[in-house]
């Protein structure tokens, strides 16, 4: 791999949200045949997206989005080249943060024109510090025909095709220029057999990776059997290529051409499009620098028309020694005229096929009692995504049966009784029950969590977390009971803090939740941990024991998943109280005149 630019296992970090650019790259992926998509992720600091979709082939993917550097890599380890797209005022900084994250990327190409020179020559020597090759700046970038291909190089699929960057060749091609790059990946094309591997260095004058850093490479890659350089007026890195061909460090044949050799016939210093390409002094002239190749040994065509001619001697005579052998040529797959959008994405179940399944699952493996499997781990795949072990989802359903009732008087049971005595069906006095749920009835849960890990979080002691929700005007959610107390406990509380007790792995958030239950209490025996607030707790300790991030928990619960457990649970009791009413065959409910307080005063009039 160290000797190879590019495999069709390298995957990259894209960013800046470039959706042409990336739509190309994953497009070429498919028209290869690439296993896996060639972008990882996306960082896209200013969008609140999770992912963005894209076409592959026919289909559709998502690739996740996320807002640094540092979130993506941490969720994409594989992910050894980061495309910097960012814009010149920018890319310095996104360059430096990712050379700064050890050894994770092995390549950075940066594609911004302009960066200060002073900053260039710095990220390109920390660069180099690290061993970490930068293609760039101001570059179209690089590509490994047939493995992976960086944006917009080589142009449209068509074009690609058309200039054998479909698979790999027997050319090494090195060139500043991007435009030159695809003009002379159509000439190769035409005079030979294609690229093996290909890079566009970049036009600023100070780049990070220069001709001899690619070239010796492309040396040691068994895939390149000979090299064609395009160099320009102006610097001097064609005469670092010129000393390793004359030492024997490289010893494959070169082909090479300076463009710019019309300088000389301009009275004055000429400025030609890229930062770079200027001579200031006569050894610096595409003339001088050609002359010198030539006189190096390297071919060093008369003219750049005559490159073609050049590059087709030297293909056949690799060819004629056996060198260069015949390339079978791989199916192509071809992208469809007409791709559209899917307007509904689904990543828990799957309906096509045999059977349906349930996160990659087929029902029948998770549905009978033989499986072994219960509501918890269906929980568990269709919510989660997840496979819990039998703790985690023994759990679950002990948390569904503790709350799925607590009697008829609670605002849900009530709207869901009187509605079915309306008539209504199980589905509509089901709908009235569910609607009560919130922040003052079942949304105990969500807060518990919330609250009490925050406080966890950020190592409040537990005086310090009573004074903290004090100054918030906040009751703390979870803690207290209109019945129970500490001389008449919940047995609902004592049953699942037995269990986790038993069967977790560790509890240091219930340990905690406990602690401030001590201080609660010694004012208010009543003011004990009840039962949302343990459910709440214990959630967050078995995801934290399950391996979810921080952030993933928070999550959870700011999505109100939390609060799910409690929906499901009491749906259960409510379909009970509606049965119950049906069975019961009671008339229409309407409450008492004795049990309202009627306080009407006739109306003010306005004149």
């Amino acid at each position: 791999m160290s000797n190879r630019l590019f495999t069709k296992d390298t995957q990259a970090i894209f960013w800046n949200n470039n959706k042409k650019a990336i739509q190309r790259m994953l497009d070429y992926d498919y028209v290869i045949g690439r296993e896996k998509p060639s972008v990882a992720a996306i960082v896209a600091p200013t969008s609140s997206n999770k992912f963005e979709k894209f076409f592959y082939g026919p289909d559709e993917i998502m690739v996740p989005l996320y807002r640094s550097t540092a979130d993506a890599v941490a969720e994409h380890k594989n992910a050894d080249v980061l495309l910097n797209f960012a814009s010149f005022r920018t890319a310095y900084d996104v360059t430096m943060e990712a050379l700064n994250m050890g050894d994770q990327f092995r390549v950075i190409m940066v594609t911004a024109e302009g960066i200060p020179e002073r900053l260039a020559r710095k990220m390109n020597q920390v660069a180099r510090d690290n061993g970490t090759l930068i293609i760039g700046p101001a570059t179209v970038g690089a590509i490994t025909p047939g493995a992976f291909k960086i944006a917009n190089v080589g142009g449209t699929i068509e074009n690609i095709i058309k200039s054998k960057l479909h698979r790999a060749g027997s050319a090494g091609l090195v060139t500043r220029s991007g435009g030159l790059f695809n003009e002379l990946c159509n000439i190769i094309s035409i005079n030979a057999d294609g690229i093996a591997e290909g890079v566009a260095i970049g036009g600023d004058r100070f780049v990070g990776s220069v001709f001899i850093d690619n070239l010796l490479r492309m040396q040691d890659n068994p895939d390149v059997k000979y090299m064609i350089l395009l160099g320009e007026v102006g610097g001097t890195e064609e005469y670092k290529v010129i000393e390793a061909v004359k030492s024997g460090k490289i010893t494959k044949p070169v082909i090479a051409w300076c463009i710019g050799t019309i300088a000389k016939h301009f009275s004055s210093g000429v400025q030609f499009g890229h930062a770079g390409a200027s001579a200031n002094a006569e050894r610096e002239t595409a003339e001088a620098k050609n002359k010198a190749m030539r006189e190096a040994g390297i071919h060093v065509p008369e003219s750049f028309n005559d490159l073609p001619k050049v590059i087709n001697e030297v293909y056949t005579d690799l060819k004629n020694k056996g060198i260069i052998t015949e390339i079978e040529e791989p199916e192509v797959r071809s992208i469809p005229k007409n791709r559209r959008s899917k307007n509904f994405i689904c990543t828990i179940s799957d309906d096509r096929g045999e059977e349906a399944t349930y996160a990659g699952y087929p029902i029948s493996s998770v549905a009978t009692p033989d499986t072994g499997k219960t509501i918890g781990d269906v929980i568990s795949l269709l919510w989660f995504k997840k496979v819990y072990p039998k703790w985690a989802t023994d759990f679950i359903e002990t948390v569904i049966k503790t709350v799925a009732d607590h009697g008829p008087a609670v605002s849900g049971a009530h709207n869901a009784k009187v509605t079915a005595r309306a008539g209504k069906s199980v589905v509509e006095s089901l709908v009235t029950g569910l609607l009560t749920i919130g922040p003052r009835f079942g949304g105990a849960i969500d807060g518990a969590a919330k609250y009490f890990k925050y406080a966890n979080d950020n190592n409040m002691t537990p005086q310090e977390f009573l004074a903290y929700m004090k100054k918030q005007g906040i009751p703390i959610p979870g803690i207290g009971h209109r019945i129970k107390s500490l001389r008449n406990p919940d047995k609902r509380v004592e049953g699942l803090k037995n269990y986790a007790k038993e069967h977790f792995p560790s509890t240091p958030l219930l340990e905690y939740a406990l602690e401030v239950e001590q201080l609660t209490t010694s004012k208010k025996d009543n003011l004990i941990l009840n039962v949302d607030g343990t459910i709440g707790i214990l959630m967050v300790d078995m995801w934290r024991a399950l391996g979810y991030t921080e952030a993933e928990i928070d999550e959870f619960i700011e999505s109100g998943t939390l609060n799910s457990f409690f929906i499901l649970g009491r749906t259960i009791g409510f379909i009970g109280h509606v049965l119950d009413e049906k069975r019961l065959a009671m008339p229409m409910y309407r409450h008492p005149f004795d049990d309202i307080l009627y306080d009407v005063k006739k109306a003010e009039e306005i004149k």
